[in-house]
């Protein structure tokens, strides 16, 4: 029997049901002629560019329609975006502030919000306010007050609000936490977690002068010059620092494999690289977390180092019966010398044994190899992921919106990582352990 599981084979199974993952026949196509859904992009960066181009590779058939784009970067942004979105079909107007974008459009159904974080809970609040739908870029915010603002406003208009946890739709991560964790429960007991998002030293962004934007539009929307505005995570009135941009991805999945929220936090870090005049959020961030689960507690070291990328970004769960070390592109097991052997859950489908090419082995991570010795033999995964790994979020998203399924992150989820992400940095300051009480992490 071929146990190798594809996308769609995935959408069918027990899986997808238990996750709201299970909507009609074929999630990345609508093919059953759905209503269209009118959609609005709000920042063009990077990642907005990401989540526009993952919405067009769905397709035609998943119905999905852009009648407008918003940037302050008018000059950059807008008039490249234009003519990618007519290249596809679409003839979406361009505005500079969303505040005319939601005046103006009056037939629009959802909106995508890829701004800075400081932005996101004005922008979320008045798009869920203005009758919206909204899927809002991790993290929710740079401030526990704006993401508690988002949470209260989703609740008072009952408009979805999906924020941009991708791992939460992952079919990879979501087998691993109904098959493994939950369901064969194949690490046995976890009493330790080892998280990661190390980046290599890189230099500010730049801009050419012909695109600079007059300094009254900066003013205007938050910015004291183009250095800040190309550059925003780094200063804390606008951003959350890497831990905030990329550790609360990491921290929100412990979070939901744990299900648990940390207890106590002991930190040390700063801005040890770059020049804190222009990078107000801390550049090195090491932290001890402790988790009171239903098994003991658990403890969880995270860390982000942003001037040298060894180790890249994973995260290590570890158990009494082996070890599981996942990222968006792979899951790599790892059965501990001692447990029972893993082969019923092999013949069962749950993983795949070692070596076996569909799909093609994953190397073990450098960081379990050990010293003088081969590195333990890497059991696998039967789910493939081929496609974008934003592209199943923004999938379950838009099946909510058509009411075909739940979200799988609404804000009340993502409220914790927030949370969390700013008792860490309070952690750094202070250099002692802080108490985390449940009402810091939950509305």
């Amino acid at each position: 029997m071929d146990q190798g599981i594809d996308r769609r084979a995935f959408l069918r199974s027990s899986t997808a049901v238990g996750t709201g993952l299970l909507l009609t026949p074929g999630l990345w196509a609508q093919a059953d002629n759905s209503d269209d859904i009118n959609l609005a992009l709000i920042g063009v960066g990077a990642q907005g560019d990401t989540l526009m181009n993952t919405c067009l590779k769905l397709g035609e058939d998943a119905g999905i329609r852009f009648k407008a784009v918003c940037d302050i970067y008018e000059k950059h942004t807008l008039k490249r975006v234009a003519r990618v979105l007519q290249k596809y079909g679409h003839a979406a107007h361009a505005y500079v502030d969303y505040q005319d974008l939601l005046a103006q459009e009056t037939d629009l159904d959802a909106v995508i919000i890829a701004t800075p974080d400081f932005c996101h809970a004005q922008q979320t609040v008045a798009c869920l306010k203005a009758g919206l739908h909204v899927y809002c870029e991790a993290p929710m915010s740079n401030t526990t007050e704006g993401a508690g603002a988002m949470v209260q406003a989703a609740r008072e208009t009952g408009k979805h609000l999906q924020i941009g946890f991708q791992r939460r739709s992952n079919p990879r991560y979501l087998h691993c936490w109904e098959n493994l964790i939950q369901g064969t429960r194949l690490l046995g007991r976890i009493t330790a977690v080892n998280a990661q998002w190390n980046q290599s030293a890189r230099a500010d962004r730049g801009w050419s002068r012909r695109r600079e934007i007059p300094t009254e539009i900066l003013a205007k929307y938050g910015y004291t010059s183009m250095q800040q505005f190309r550059n925003w995570m780094w200063y804390r009135e606008l951003g959350s620092g890497p831990l905030g941009l990329f550790g609360s991805h990491q921290l929100d999945a412990i979070n939901w494999f744990l299900n648990a929220l940390p207890k106590t936090v002991t930190a040390q870090g700063g801005t040890h690289y770059y020049d804190p005049k222009t990078h107000e959020c801390y550049d090195t961030v090491m932290a001890v977390l402790e988790y009171e689960t239903r098994q003991g507690t658990v403890s969880v070291l995270y860390q982000t180092i942003n001037s040298n990328g060894y180790g890249k970004r994973h995260e290590v769960f570890m158990g009494d019966q082996g070890s599981m070390e996942m990222s968006e592109g792979q899951v790599g097991l790892y059965r501990d010398a001692e447990a029972p052997d893993w082969q019923k859950w092999v013949r069962l489908g749950f993983i795949r044994e070692p070596g076996d090419p569909k799909p093609a082995a994953e190397a073990a991570s450098v960081l379990n190899a050990q010293p003088r010795s081969q590195p333990p033999k890497s059991y696998q995964l039967p789910v493939v992921m081929e496609d974008p790994y934003t592209m199943p979020h923004l999938a379950n998203f838009f099946a909510a919106v058509r009411a075909q399924a739940k979200l799988n992150c609404p804000a009340e989820l993502a409220y914790a990582s927030t949370a969390i992400v700013q008792k860490i940095n309070e952690a750094v300051g202070a250099r002692q352990c802080l108490n985390i009480s449940p009402e810091e992490l939950k509305l």
